[in-house]
């Protein structure tokens, strides 16, 4: 049974690779709905899994045709650190004052199913939505700090706004702000990690489940990357929007769960 959490890492980072949506949109909701785990050591897990996918799929992406641009890239990537930091700092605030981890589960949930539903709907009708091409340093920064942090404090690693603040702000294309949001995401996990071991606030659970869900991480992030570059940005699009789908009505359901169980 415990290879299940193998499995769940290896295809929910597949799809994030591929995506750029991380991988813990997918993660989290799941592990909500098959495991037993409080908030806290699923968001560590979820967490852990996407910086290990992240790594491997920046390491494959080297030789990539699609590149980063060094003008705005290493800012959102600053950004998404100090985001990281934020967004947990609030989630340990939240976590305090409720004490409660089906309400905080609850909160995560509901958040998680709102964006997303509103990026599903951004994405249908994203032709017909003007977009910009920023290269002011200080809006890049702040980018950063918002996607960082809204990542760190659902604990799902990335997520699905990053690809369309991206597309938005600086008209990327889905192979390229998929790039990018990977890149951001890579930057935001690492320092939440550190910021978690330097707190000593790392949550108790069997290292087994961290071991096979870290290697299928960085499998999906070697699968994915492969599988992104035999893919047009439209069979991207679709892949993002069927898997928005799913995620909003997992979400849904565990929001509804966990109010009943609190």
């Amino acid at each position: 049974m415990v290879f299940i959490y193998l499995l769940i890492g290896l295809g929910a980072s597949i799809v994030g690779a591929i995506s750029g949506i991380g991988g813990g949109v997918i993660i989290k909701p799941t592990l909500d709905i098959l495991s037993s785990y409080n908030v806290s050591v699923i968001s560590f897990l979820s967490g852990n899994t996407v910086l290990a996918m992240t790594f491997s799929s920046l390491l494959r992406n080297r030789t990539s045709k699609i590149k980063l641009d060094m003008k705005i890239s290493p800012l959102l990537a600053l950004g998404g650190i100090g985001g990281g930091l934020l967004g947990k700092y609030l989630f340990d605030i939240v976590k305090l004052n409720f004490g409660n981890d089906n309400i905080i589960g609850a909160i995560q949930s509901i958040s998680l199913a709102l964006l997303t539903l509103g990026v599903l709907f951004f994405t249908i009708f994203k032709e017909k939505i003007p977009s910009y091409n920023f290269k002011n340093s200080a809006i890049s920064l702040g980018i950063g700090i918002l996607l960082g942090s809204v990542a760190s404090f659902l604990g799902i690693g990335g997520g699905p706004i990053n690809l369309a603040i991206l597309y938005f702000f600086f008209s990327m294309d889905s192979k390229t702000a998929a790039l990018n949001s990977i890149y951001i995401i890579f930057f935001s996990q690492a320092t939440n990690l550190l910021f978690t071991i330097l707190r000593g606030n790392i949550p108790q659970f069997p290292p087994l489940v961290l071991i096979l869900m870290v290697f299928g991480g960085i499998g999906g992030g070697i699968i994915g990357s492969h599988l992104k570059k035999i893919m047009t940005n439209k069979e991207v699009d679709i892949l993002f929007c069927v898997v928005m789908a799913i995620i909003i009505c997992i979400s849904s359901y565990n929001f509804i769960n966990f109010l009943s169980m609190s």
